[in-house]
């Protein structure tokens, strides 16, 4: 499993993953974080840009910020990265 660093932007008017806020990924979800449906918006996004299960997403740090680490399988790491667009 690779680990991804994640800025979340909840209540986004254009949900989708892409872009750079510093070293991390925006994964952008219109819901807002209120009993952590923004967290599940934000595994549920992911996934599905990555192409993988919602089971294989899970963020690992960050439960209560914008700034989140998500663990990730190794196989679409990169994919992620290319997701951030160029540094």
């Amino acid at each position: 499993m690779a680990i991804v660093s994640v800025w979340a932007k909840p209540g986004s008017k254009k949900p989708g993953v892409g872009g750079r806020h510093g070293d991390a990924l925006i994964v952008a979800v219109a819901a807002r974080p209120i009993n952590g449906q923004a967290n599940d918006a934000v595994v549920a996004t992911l996934a599905e840009a990555l192409n993988v299960a919602k089971r294989e997403v899970r963020i690992v740090g960050g439960h209560t910020g914008r700034a989140k680490r998500v663990e990730v399988p190794d196989r679409v790491a990169a994919r992620a990265a290319e997701l951030m667009g160029p540094a």
